[in-house]
């Protein structure tokens, strides 16, 4: 008989690994899929928590561990217009479109199905697990929209599930999957050291690396869309959105403030299109503005006034802050380093002034 191949949908996280182990160990043939939507930064804020950290992505991680080959796919120009801006089944607590955003990578899953021949898809969801997404009449609707229909296998929670292809095919025995329900993860992590998987390299919360649930990204987000009259997918300003303070100025100056020295290097990194502040005699943050024309001095004084009440001179009467200036109001300058440094003497700005001004 030939041997049945599988796709499997991993992040990386607990459930997706366990997922793959389980039905790996019935002798499929497995292919890995990781399909980025531009929003999950799980990579990027281990590297913010722990500058040491290496950057990688966990998909592709796992797969190694498992000895899975590992497909990334991106995903995000579509999805930012297909999903993001006009989700059908609306979003979640925050700006998550959670069950528009399954079906999406499971209708492109089993497009890659009928290309390459494989047999059925599976993923690592749990019944139960999350309100929006995996309650039960979400798990079929998502597998109906995505064209799967019982190609699509939940081994984590296959037993509390009608039986499907795969299952009733043979190519899957029913009895070595699991019965899992709920937002615990108990079961998961026992099964996980059972089959001696390093939870010390699976990122948590398990899976859960989308932004777009985080109350805080959510809110930064909606505000960069209020302010494009024409949103499009952009990848710099969607990580940015992760970094710093951010705060609105106008409705056409936004204000990006540095939180930590890992912050302020990574803010360095984006320097370029933009005007820089930051205080010449203090440590203090790395402040990027946000601005398509010239900056009026009186909003220079103040953006450099909460500059300085960020950083170590907040209790002086006086503090010197720097500023460069982008080549035009939009362009970036051939050469960073290269651009006039200007100086300003500032009083740093009161705390109860600043607070209207967050996004």
């Amino acid at each position: 008989m030939k041997r049945p191949k599988a796709l499997a949908l991993v992040s990386g996280g607990l459930d997706s690994t366990l997922a793959v182990a389980l039905v790996k160990e019935q002798g499929v043939e497995i292919e890995a899929l990781n399909f980025s939507t531009g929003f999950c930064f799980t990579d990027h804020h281990r590297a913010m928590k722990s500058p040491k950290h290496n950057l990688r992505n966990e998909a592709l991680r796992a797969g190694a561990d498992l000895g899975v080959p590992t497909t990334v796919i991106d995903i995000s120009e579509t999805y930012f217009d297909d999903v993001l801006l006009n989700p059908k089944h609306g979003y979640g607590a925050n700006m998550n479109p959670c069950l528009d955003c399954r079906a999406y990578m499971l209708a492109h899953a089993r497009r890659y199905l009928e290309e390459t021949g494989a047999d059925f898809v599976f993923t690592g969801e749990v019944l139960g697990q999350r309100p929006k997404s995996q309650f039960r009449q979400a798990l079929i609707t998502v597998a109906r929209e995505s064209g799967l229909e019982d190609r699509l296998l939940r081994p984590l929670s296959a037993k509390l599930l009608p039986p499907t292809l795969p299952e009733r095919e043979g190519w899957i025995d029913r009895e070595k999957l699991l019965g899992i329900a709920g937002r615990g993860r108990k079961i998961q992590i026992a099964e996980a050291a059972r089959r001696g998987l390093d939870l010390d390299e699976i990122p948590q919360p398990a899976g859960g690396c989308c932004f777009l649930t985080d109350e805080a990204y959510a809110r930064k987000l909606k505000d960069w869309l209020d302010h494009h009259e024409q949103p499009r997918h952009d990848a710099e300003a969607f990580v940015l959105l992760k970094v710093g303070r951010h705060l609105r100025l106008a409705e056409d100056v936004k204000v990006v403030v540095g939180r930590d020295e890992a912050e302020n290097s990574f803010l360095s990194l984006h320097r370029r299109g933009r005007w820089v502040f930051w205080a010449k005699d203090f440590t203090g943050p790395t402040v990027l503005v946000e601005v398509a024309r010239e900056l009026r001095w009186e909003e220079i004084e103040r953006i450099a006034s909460i500059t300085a009440r960020y950083g170590h001179g907040r209790e002086a009467e006086r503090v010197t802050i720097c500023w460069t200036v982008p080549d035009g109001a939009d362009e970036a300058f051939p050469q960073v380093d290269a651009r006039p440094v200007e100086e300003i003497d500032v009083l740093p700005a009161a705390l109860d002034s600043i607070e209207p001004l967050r996004v």
